[in-house]
C-alpha cells in the first residue's frame, strides 16, 4: 500500500474577472497556479504565505468546496486510488467523511442556535452513520478526547471561550474518523498561550488517531513544530518546498527568507533594524513579467524579470522556484 494519502498535481484554479454592463471578460485572477505536493498518511504539510496567496484556496479545492480550472486530485484509500475532482452525488458526499475542516474563526464556525451536543453530532447525523445511542456514546468520547468536560454537551457556543469553541470545532471534524483534516489557519484569532494548547492537541490527537494534517498558516513560527515538511506560496504558486528543518536552516527563496526575518525575536538586539520587505503582494489578476516576486526582491536580475522560474530540485527532498537559489545569497 502506498505511504502516500493525497497527491495534488498542477492544481489550478482561475476566476473570471468581468467589467461593465455587460459583464465582459476583463482578464483572469489566477488564484492558485500549478500547484502540486503530496501529503503522507499520519504526515503534516504545512501550507504557508501572506493573505491572498491562495493557500485557503487550495485547501476549498481539496474538499471540493468550490470546482477546480485544471489538475488532478488522488485520495489513496483502502487499496484504492480515488480521483477526487470526478466524484458526483452520493460517492462525492461518501468521500467527504475522509476530509475534514477545522476552520479559522472558532467564534462564526459553530451555529449560537445549537448546543455543542448538536453541533458536534451533526455530521453522524448528516451521514447515517450511527444510531442514537451511539451518537451520544461517540459525542462524549469526542469531548473528551479534545479536553472539554462532557457535562458541557447542553451548553451553548456563547459560554464558551476561543479555544474552548475551536477544541468543539475540532471534535466535530474528527466525528466521522477523517483521514485527513485541513486546518485552515485555526489557531490565528487564539491568543499566544491558547495556540499552543491547540497545537499540542491536534499532535496529541495525530498520535493517537493517525491523522494527516494540510495545516494553513501565514505564520512560519506556527507551522515550525507541527510540520513534518512546509510548503511557501506566493501569487498562486508553490515557490519553495522542504522538510522543516531545511527551510528554517537553509531558505533557498528570498520570499521564504523575508518571512523568517519577519518572526519576532525572542531577544532582540538593540538599535538593530529588522529589514522590511519593499512593495505589495503580486496582484494575481495582473502579474508582472518572469518571476512574480521579482519586484520585491534585492536579488532580482534580468533573468528574473523575463522567465518565470520553474520548481527545481536543490537538494534531496527540497524544491525552489527561484534562479538564483545556488547563489548563496540568501540568510536569515
Amino acid at each position: 500500500m502506498t505511504t502516500t494519502l493525497l497527491d495534488v498535481r498542477n492544481l489550478s484554479k482561475y476566476f473570471t474577472i468581468t467589467s461593465g454592463t455587460f459583464r465582459r471578460n476583463a482578464g483572469m485572477i489566477k488564484a492558485v497556479d500549478n500547484v502540486s505536493f503530496s501529503i503522507g498518511r499520519s504526515e503534516t504539510l504545512g501550507l504557508v504565505g501572506e493573505s491572498g496567496c491562495g493557500k485557503t484556496t487550495t485547501g476549498r479545492l481539496i474538499l471540493r468546496l468550490i470546482e477546480r480550472t485544471a489538475g488532478t486530485m488522488t485520495f489513496h484509500h483502502e487499496g484504492k486510488a480515488i480521483d477526487i475532482a470526478s466524484l458526483q452525488g452520493e460517492s462525492l458526499r461518501r468521500f467527504r467523511r475522509h476530509i475534514q475542516l477545522v476552520f479559522q474563526d472558532p467564534f462564526s464556525s459553530l451555529n449560537p442556535r445549537m448546543t455543542v451536543f448538536d453541533i458536534v453530532a451533526e455530521p453522524l447525523r448528516a451521514h447515517g452513520c450511527a444510531s442514537r445511542g451511539e451518537i451520544e456514546a461517540r459525542v462524549e468520547s469526542l469531548m473528551r478526547s479534545v479536553g472539554l468536560d462532557p457535562a458541557y454537551l447542553r451548553r451553548y457556543p456563547h459560554a464558551f471561550s476561543g479555544g474552548q469553541r475551536q477544541r468543539v470545532g475540532i471534535a466535530r471534524a474528527l466525528a466521522l474518523n477523517p483521514c485527513l483534516v485541513v486546518c485552515d489557519e485555526p489557531v490565528s484569532a487564539l491568543d499566544v498561550s491558547v495556540q499552543a494548547q491547540i497545537l499540542n492537541l491536534l499532535k496529541d490527537l495525530q498520535e493517537q488517531l493517525g491523522l494527516a494534517y494540510l495545516f494553513i498558516a501565514h505564520d512560519l513560527s506556527v507551522v515550525e513544530n507541527i510540520s513534518a515538511r512546509v510548503a511557501v506560496m506566493y501569487a498562486g504558486r508553490i515557490v519553495e518546498m522542504a522538510p522543516t528543518n531545511d527551510i528554517f536552516q537553509d531558505p533557498r527563496h528570498p520570499y521564504t527568507v523575508a518571512l523568517l526575518q519577519a518572526l519576532p525575536k525572542p531577544e532582540p538586539a538593540r538599535g538593530k533594524v529588522r529589514p522590511v520587505l519593499p512593495g505589495e503582494i503580486a496582484d494575481p489578476g495582473r502579474l508582472p513579467a518572469g518571476c512574480p516576486f521579482h519586484p520585491r526582491c534585492v536579488h532580482a536580475n534580468t533573468c528574473c524579470r523575463a522567465e518565470m522560474p520553474c520548481l527545481r530540485e536543490y537538494t534531496p527532498g527540497h524544491i525552489v522556484a527561484c534562479h538564483r537559489a545556488g547563489d548563496n545569497l540568501f540568510g536569515t
